[in-house]
């Protein structure tokens, strides 16, 4: 691991924080009427989330130096890679429960929101164990060589998000009606609070995205457990999550080998991890800079080459996705409303 020593204050964690409160309020303002986004516009904002990201690098450079800002700049770039990996995983959500495009962007925000809490909570845990006890990193590189495997070899295994065992809880838990009543979480039918079915699928988002978390965190702790690092280079790369869905939605199949490159990164940020507590030691950071911006390009390259002149698509074959003879509750993007039938919040 690269052990960066350097003390940030506790108003640079405050400004960082605020900073990213304020970002996810500007998104949140500019979509709050529920428009579909076109890919002109989720490049656009694309676009700006990643200079935003890249440019918070070149704050690090300027205040502690170039081994942090590359540091930085690796772990957000393996962050970012692996967030496509992600977007695979929301459009097949959003087919399976056939979420209005107009309805995404709320579904996704919110995602993102609980992406940002469980990564803060994995990364300090995850670092904290990292310190403490040497021998987590030769578990910590084993699960992430084991997920790179098994991510090369079961890409085509169909995923159901109605068997998720977090999503089949809420739904025996809390009452739910298999409806979309606009772009409520929650309504009233006859006086009693439900919840809607654009919750549900929030819930199928939000559990996925905590196997990715684990992935991901893992990946980033095998560069450095600098709690701050980690948390920026997740944060920035995970806030431009909801622009590159809509951006990659309709060219997903174009990228058909990308997995074997995400593969890639997880073993060898296992094997590094590994390494480091073996008297090879830490793996240079240009080196590890190098691997990644190599591995990232080549499978996307390979798979646009491959795939070239092919149609572009929302979502891998599944097993009927948004068929509703394969969900637990089926979807009606517009049923008719009961009388009696109140929203809320």
């Amino acid at each position: 691991m690269n052990e960066l020593s350097f003390t940030v204050p506790l108003w640079v964690w405050a400004a960082v924080t605020l900073v990213i409160a304020v970002m996810l309020a500007v998104d949140l303002i500019a979509h709050r009427d529920n428009h579909v986004i076109g890919f002109k516009e989720a490049a656009v904002w694309s676009g700006i989330w990643i200079a935003i990201g890249l440019a918070f690098g070149l704050v690090l450079l300027v205040w502690q130096g170039g081994e942090v800002s590359s540091t930085y700049y690796a772990g957000y770039l393996i962050e970012k890679a692996l967030s496509i990996d992600n977007v695979f995983v929301f459009a097949l959500v959003f087919s399976f429960f056939a979420v209005p495009e107009a309805y995404q962007h709320k579904v996704l925000f919110w995602g993102v929101l609980g992406a940002l809490a469980a990564r803060l909570v994995f990364i300090f845990v995850g670092a904290e164990l990292l310190q403490l006890f040497f021998w987590t990193a030769y578990l910590f590189g084993a699960f992430l060589i084991w997920t790179g495997y098994r991510m090369a070899v079961s890409k085509d295994e169909e995923v159901h998000p109605d068997r998720n065992p977090v999503v089949r809880l809420v739904q025996k838990v809390v009452p739910t009606d298999a409806r979309f009543h606009g772009d409520r979480f929650f309504t009233r039918i006859n006086g009693r609070r439900v919840a809607t079915l654009l919750f549900v699928a929030l819930v199928a988002v939000e559990a996925t995205d905590l196997i990715f978390a684990v992935d991901s965190v893992a990946a980033i702790l095998a560069i450095t457990t600098n709690t701050f690092i980690v948390w920026t280079a997740n944060a920035f790369a995970v806030l431009g999550l909801r622009s590159l869905y809509f951006c990659l939605a309709g060219l997903l199949r174009r990228f058909a080998y990308l997995h074997y490159g995400l593969a890639v990164l997880l073993a060898f940020a296992g094997v590094k991890l590994i390494l480091s507590e073996t008297p090879v030691g830490k793996l240079p950071i240009p080196l590890t800079l190098g691997v990644i911006t190599m591995t990232i390009t080549v499978s996307i390259v390979w798979s646009l080459v491959v795939t070239r002149g092919q149609n572009t698509g929302t979502a891998p074959d599944t097993a009927k996705a948004g068929d509703p003879s394969s969900a637990s509750a089926p979807p009606q993007q517009h049923a008719p409303r009961h009388r009696g039938d109140e929203d809320v919040p």
